[in-house]
């Protein structure tokens, strides 16, 4: 019945053991590392770079800014090469090829004039988010393909355009959250305070929120099995790294204001 009920919104899922494998691999290993985080244990970048130091004088250690770089360009470049690989295939292709790369492409522009790093990212930490995000980039755009050449039926109710709209709010508001974080740090300051501005007023990350939201409108666009279970895997990663942080800044800060939730206003 649950099945029955999702199949009015998603493709069929198509005849490939990869994609469908990938499918619940990342629905999965995301789900498990956003509960990994809610307990301590986190992923090492940005405030939890060195939460762990244990045999770190044996680890590659990359400046923050160069690390992030090595995240994002790979997801970019999939999603540049799509465009090549898989032309011609209609509107919603197009869409969701364009919307993965502006993602990227937006990402390592941030990096580079938009973010001020203090610290630092271990080469184990950063092999592994690269290789999900270019993986998740480029499944997800072959997924689409396959809608395409496999002539699958689709969806009942068309979420396409809606989805365009999802994502332009979430991609603006993602943006304009990372520029308010960037303008806590003055020239050479290096410490963290507490963020103002915009939703930091009602939850700790609303970067996160709007990225959560811009996957959504990247799933609607799609509409296949693949891109909802990484947009569901994310969004337990995120809300579990937003639980980690606000508990850093109830820490870190005695005037932390206690009404300020992780990520979603008012309720978490």
């Amino acid at each position: 019945m649950v099945m029955s009920a999702l199949l009015k919104f998603l493709f069929p899922p198509p005849p490939s053991l990869v994609v469908s494998a990938l499918s619940v691999v990342n629905l999965v290993s995301l789900t498990s590392g956003g509960f990994s985080e809610m307990r301590g244990k986190h992923m090492k970048y940005s405030k939890f770079w060195n939460a762990t130091t244990a045999n770190s004088a044996k680890q590659i250690k990359l400046s923050s800014r160069a690390a992030m770089l090595m995240l994002y360009t790979p997801a970019f470049l999939a999603g540049v090469a799509s465009f090549f690989i898989f032309p011609n295939e209609g509107l919603r292709s197009t869409l969701l090829q364009s919307a993965l790369t502006l993602h990227f492409f937006k990402r390592d522009l941030e990096v580079l004039f938009v973010h001020k790093y203090s610290g630092y990212m271990y080469l184990d930490s950063a092999i592994p988010i690269a290789l999900s995000y270019f993986v998740s980039a480029a499944t997800m755009t072959y997924s689409q393909h396959l809608t395409v050449t496999e002539g699958l039926p689709q969806p009942q109710i068309d979420l396409m355009y809606p989805g365009v709209a999802v994502f332009l709010i979430g991609i603006i508001g993602n943006l304009y959250h990372h520029y308010l974080l960037s303008k806590l740090r003055g020239v050479g300051e290096k410490e963290y305070k507490i963020p103002k501005g915009g939703l930091f007023g009602l939850v700790i990350c609303p970067h996160y929120l709007f990225e959560i939201t811009m996957f959504y409108g990247i799933s609607m666009i799609s509409q296949t099995v693949y891109s909802l279970c990484f947009t569901i895997g994310t969004t337990f990663y995120l809300v579990g790294r937003s639980y980690a942080t606000r508990k850093w800044y109830l820490s870190k800060f005695e005037d932390f204001p206690k009404n300020v939730k992780a990520v979603i206003p008012f309720v978490f």
